[in-house]
Order: structure tokens, then sequence, then C-alpha cells
């Protein structure tokens, strides 16, 4: 898509339920799109100063805040620091419960826009949360780079099949099926799979304590 002469991706769509299975379509655009003009009002930015703090164009700020676009990982993850925000409160519906299933059928998938990597959230998204825990996906010779995240913030993730490498600092650690690792996020990392088969792997988020 092209908006005011640029191009504009949208590579990242939550993967819907088999509508021949009865299954209610997950679909986090609208509820995105919601949540980014509350926040952005709520600040009272506009849509140039937050490109401006996010280094995510006017125009794709503009597709999602109209329900049109749905943004990569990457861009929610560059929208929620610059908002000083959780990921979760981005995707987050509104609902409450006190007891939550998430049949898999049910639980929104994002892609990157190569669809080597992907990651599906373990959490209900009734409430932002200062900690998020993840399922990824990581096809066989994929690489996925991950932007620096907000001081404080740490990962801890454990590969539970196949083998990844972890790139942050200039220093890369190999990974294989049943090992862990804990690291500080506010830097920029790469995560890659050398294999030819998929990595599995369970992420824990955990963001230092921040107002939404």
């Amino acid at each position: 898509m092209t908006v005011d002469g640029e191009v504009i991706e949208e590579d990242l769509k939550p993967r819907a339920a088999d509508p021949d299975s009865g299954d209610i379509s997950t679909d986090l655009t609208p509820i995105v799109a919601a949540n980014l003009r509350q926040m952005r009002a709520r600040r009272g930015l506009s849509l140039q100063r937050l490109a401006q703090a996010s280094g995510v164009s006017r125009a794709m700020l503009g597709q999602v805040e109209l329900g049109k676009s749905t943004p990569t990982i990457n861009i929610l993850w560059k929208i929620s620091c610059a908002l000083g925000v959780t990921f979760s409160a981005l995707i987050t519906n509104g609902s409450a419960s006190r007891s939550v299933t998430l049949p898999k059928s049910r639980t929104p998938v994002l892609t990157s826009h190569t669809g080597v990597f992907s990651s599906r959230a373990l959490f209900p998204f009734d409430k932002p949360r200062t900690v998020e825990f993840y399922e990824l996906r990581l096809k066989p010779n994929g690489t996925e780079s991950a932007d620096a995240h907000p001081p404080g913030t740490t990962e801890n993730l454990v590969v539970t099949s196949g083998a990844v490498a972890i790139t942050l600092a200039g220093e890369t650690h190999h990974l294989q099926t049943g090992d862990a690792i804990l690291f500080e996020a506010d830097v920029a990392h790469v995560y890659e799979n050398r294999d030819p088969v998929e990595a599995v792997m369970y992420l824990v988020m955990v963001y230092p304590g921040r107002a939404t």
C-alpha cells in the first residue's frame, strides 16, 4: 500500500481461526487502532511528534489508527517504547476475567514480514502487564532482529526444540534444546536459526514498572 507517496507494509496480520471450525476470528487491527488513538490523545501527541519519537512514519501511524493496517512486531515495539507502555498495552482488548482459558485456535499469532518468525502471546489481553509470556518460532535458516527495549526490560528465554544463536552487544550465545538465557533487552538483539529444522522457544518478558 502507498500513502502520501510512501510505501506502507501490511505484513503482520494476526492469523484468524479456521472459519469452518466455528471459532471466532481473532483480529488485533481494530484493538491496536483504538488503543493507539487513546494513548496518543492522552499524551497530547500529534502523529508527527509520535512519528519523530518512535521512528515510525506518520503515514504508517495514521493507517494503524484508522484500522487500515496492522503493523509488524518491530513497529509495535517502536510505538510502545515511544509511548512508554508495555507491548501488551497496545493489543489489550479491555475485557477482564478472573480466570481465562486460551485455546490455541483463538490465540493471535503475529508473523514477521518475511514469514520466518512468529510470536504467539500466551497471556490474556485483559489488561496491560509488566510480565508477558510468548511462544516464539523461527523457521530453518531464519533470522529475526529485535530493537532495543526500554532500560530495565529483561528477557528470559528457553529453547524447547531446535537450536538458536542470540547475538546482543556484539556477543553471540548458542542455545541448544533445553538451554535457557536471561539477558537485559535494552540493546538490539538478533535471533538466528542456523539449523534445518524449526526452532521453538518460550519467552518471559519483564518490563520495568511503567504507567499505561
